[in-house]
Formats: structure tokens, C-alpha cells, sequence
């Protein structure tokens, strides 16, 4: 499917940055829908319409006018933070995505890609972990990010939009947050480096996580954005297919590890990458090991 206009949610955030960035470099039109609550307006591209608005507060299809695909990976993040606080989080991600839907599908908006979640597994038991492995969140995010994909799926078989569902594993790059409440573990441990400060690690490390390059995610949306067929609310892992666990990332880092907090989550998470090789076309390339020894020169540590 040919893009000339897209607009992208979350677009002044990390992975919705990078996302942006090679959109206009491949010459796309781009709308930037973001309330800079978690976004940075450092990272909005100088070439890109930002428009200053949390999606709750959509009550119009006027900026859906005339653009082809929606990416939405505009989100309240991670788990902890959710079993805080369940209610803004459900008005951030469940809310926004049926308004979302609901206003594209009325412009008459082709695709919408939705940026899901592999915490929909939960504690699974099945390695690697293919997309019809049943789904069990443990948290509010989990299930708001999966409740999500069923609307995405559920408006292309009532509505005239064609959907899909990327299911990101702990992805990581540039532009990864090294501040506030949604860091992840490796955005942590830079900013403990940083300060040199111990790496302080949850539960006793061994737990093993699939990190995905930001670039690799990217390039995983705009695949599933021009796929030529309809997609008909299909779910896909976008995983590199590896996983690392927590105690070996903290060594690739190379500081003092320290152990302390207690907490309820997956023990591991391993995509089974194939189903969006196979009908996407799509190959993971980012190299874990050889990225973060370029970070930490570049971050100084």
C-alpha cells in the first residue's frame, strides 16, 4: 500500500521519534499527535505538523483528513506504574485507541497500525512464544495494551479500517528515556553509570527479557503500514527471536550489581519472530551486545 500522509501518536516519544525520522525521510507526509506527557518536544521532528493534543480529548475526524495510516504508539508504558494507578492508565490506553479508530475509520483512513504489547503473555510457559499462545496480562498495562488489539481487530471486521497489532518486546535504542517513571532497565542502568551509582537489580537477575532495536521496530511499522493485502486485525511479535537476562545486561554495562526489590513478573520473554518474517517480510538486525558498547561511549560510562 503506497503512504503519502500518515499520522503518528506518541510521535514526540522514543520509539514515535524514530518512527517520524524515517517516514519523512522516505518523503511521507507526517502528523505528529502528541500531548508531550511523556514525549519530548526535543525529539519532534522540524519537518513533521505536531499537533498539541491528548487523545481523550479527540472529538473530530478533522485531522484524519486525507492520511493514509495511522501508527499508534502513543501510550501510558510500563507495569508498575499501572498497578498504581489503573484508572488514568485505562483512560490513556483504552479510551484513546476506540476514539482513534473511531474517527480514522471516519476519514476514511486506510490502515491503522497499533503498537500492542508481549506483556498480553504474561507468565508464559511456551519459548518461543508464538502469537496464538494463549494470553494472560498481569498487569492493567497488559490487558489495556490487549484490549486494544481486540478493538483494532473488532473495527475491521465492523468498520471499513484495516488494522493490525505489533506486539513489542522491551525495546530499546536512541532517545530510550534515562528519566522519570516509564525508563526500562537499560535506561536504569545508564543513568545509574552515569552517576556512578550501583546497578540495582529486581529479584535475583536470572530473569531473561527479548530485547528489540528501536530500529528494527520502526521498520516493522512501516512494513505492516504498506503491506499490500488486508491484515484483517492480525497480531505479530516483533522480537529479535534472543533473549539476554537481566544479570548479563548489567554486566555488559560493567557496573557494581546490587539486589533489593522484590517483584511480581514474567521470568522470561522469547518471541517466536516468524509469522512476521514469513508474511511481512520483516528481519531483526539489531545486535544487543554490539549496540550498548557504542551507548556507553557515546554516554561516556
Amino acid at each position: 500500500m503506497k503512504i503519502n500522509k500518515a499520522i503518528v501518536t506518541g510521535g514526540a516519544g522514543f520509539i514515535g521519534s524514530n518512527l517520524v525520522d524515517k517516514l519523512i525521510e522516505e518523503g511521507i507526509e507526517v502528523i505528529i499527535l502528541d500531548d508531550l506527557s511523556t514525549g519530548k518536544k526535543e525529539n519532534l521532528h522540524p519537518k513533521a505538523k505536531w499537533i498539541n493534543i491528548s487523545l481523550q480529548n479527540l472529538d473530530s475526524d478533522l485531522y484524519f483528513q486525507g492520511v493514509d495510516v495511522v501508527f499508534h504508539l502513543a501510550a501510558l508504558a510500563r507495569v508498575q506504574p499501572s498497578i498504581e494507578d489503573p484508572i488514568t492508565f485505562n483512560e490513556s490506553n483504552v479510551d484513546s485507541i476506540v476514539k482513534l479508530l473511531y474517527y480514522a475509520n471516519k476519514a476514511g483512513v486506510k490502515r491503522l497500525v497499533y503498537s500492542a504489547s508481549s506483556s498480553c503473555y504474561g507468565n508464559t510457559t511456551i519459548f518461543p512464544t508464538p502469537e496464538n499462545a494463549p494470553t494472560n496480562p498481569l498487569s492493567p498495562y497488559g490487558l489495556q495494551k490487549y484490549i486494544g488489539e481486540q478493538y483494532c481487530k473488532m473495527f475491521s471486521e465492523v468498520y471499513d479500517i484495516d488494522t493490525c497489532s505489533l506486539r513489542y518486546f522491551n525495546v530499546y535504542g536512541e532517545r530510550m528515556n534515562l528519566e522519570g517513571a516509564y525508563k526500562l532497565v537499560m535506561g536504569i542502568f545508564a543513568k545509574q553509570m552515569i552517576d556512578k551509582k550501583p546497578l540495582t537489580i529486581t529479584n535475583d537477575g536470572t530473569q531473561r527479557r527479548d530485547f528489540t532495536y528501536v530500529g528494527d521496530v520502526v521498520s516493522a511499522n512501516i512494513l505492516a503500514a504498506k503491506y499490500k493485502e488486508k491484515l484483517n486485525g492480525e497480531s505479530f511479535n516483533i522480537g529479535n527471536g534472543n533473549n539476554y537476562s537481566v544479570n548479563e545486561l548489567a554486566d555488559m554495562f560493567g557496573g557494581e550489581k546490587v539486589y533489593g526489590e522484590k517483584r511480581f513478573e514474567p521470568y522470561k520473554t522469547l518471541a517466536d519472530n516468524s509469522k512476521a518474517k514469513q508474511m511481512l517480510g520483516w528481519n531483526p538486525n539489531g545486535d544487543l551486545t554490539t549496540w550498548i558498547k557504542k551507548y556507553k561511549k557515546e554516554l561516556g560510562i
